[in-house]
């Protein structure tokens, strides 16, 4: 957002409540001549001085610095900050925004602040937008879960991929658990009963449907949607379905 669009006290951003001995612009010479192989805090543009966000930036450092995007996270990263209040009054402001940011950067975030009561529309705009850029939209709700989405885009800039996924366990139990509770309807109790009944998957699988309806607890609709999914081919025939689509084609033709 323009500096001119906020107004907040000037003690607010400098950094001096958070602990943090921030230089003025005058003081940071041109991030793109001066940015080392790796930094380890977020770059701020002085358009964004005033910006109520800064005050909930406080797990990483920040520093004020010439550069194109709103914030820059790393070497390949950035983010741009709008306002959907300010966007309704000024349309045209992200269109120049991404304009100048071109593809600068692997990793473009639209960090979006919903501040108006109707957001709907101008969201499905800017996710357009967002799209045709190839560019990450982020909703925010408050000024404090945009400034914790910047510092986690900077804490987790060198972090692996895996870091943030779920973990799976490896055991045999926590494996046919998963397979079992992945049919609608079949839960973690269902699973352990089945496996204490039948002692193993294999088993499970070629049980008939009789078999897995004694089941206790299991039910005749369960038992029934296990075995259909067991009997289920594991991948879809994409032959036999386009010879399947061809004939149908032919003979709508010989027909008309």
């Amino acid at each position: 957002m323009a500096s001119d669009e906020i107004s907040v006290p000037h003690e607010s951003v400098s950094g001096e409540s958070s602990g943090q001995h921030l230089p003025t612009s005058e003081t940071v010479t041109t991030a793109a001549r001066l940015i080392p192989n790796q930094i380890n805090y977020i770059i701020v543009s002085p358009k964004q001085r005033g910006n109520p966000v800064l005050k909930f930036i406080r797990s990483v450092p920040w520093e004020f610095g010439d550069i194109v995007p709103d914030y820059q996270l790393g070497m390949s990263a950035c983010a741009l900050y709008l306002s959907l209040r300010y966007h309704n009054l000024n349309p045209n402001y992200i269109h120049e925004r991404l304009k100048q940011l071109a593809s600068s950067y692997q990793l473009r975030v639209l960090l979006v602040q919903v501040d108006v009561k109707d957001p709907y529309h101008a969201l499905k705009e800017l996710a357009k937008m967002c799209i045709l850029a190839d560019c990450t939209l982020i909703l925010a709700f408050s000024h404090e879960e945009a400034g914790r989405y910047l510092e986690t885009y900077k804490a987790f800039e060198n972090k692996p991929a895996d870091l943030i996924m779920e973990k799976t366990e490896k055991n045999y139990l926590a494996k046919v658990t998963e397979a079992l509770t992945s049919v609608n309807k079949v839960n973690k109790t269902d699973s352990a009963t089945l496996l204490s009944t039948f002692m193993s998957f294999n088993k499970i699988v070629e049980a008939s449907e009789d078999e897995l309806s004694l089941c206790p607890g299991l039910g005749p609709q369960k038992a029934r949607r296990l075995h259909k999914v067991f009997r289920q081919p594991f991948l879809k025939d994409f032959k036999k379905s386009d010879n399947t689509n061809g004939q149908d084609k032919s003979s709508n033709k010989e027909s008309s």
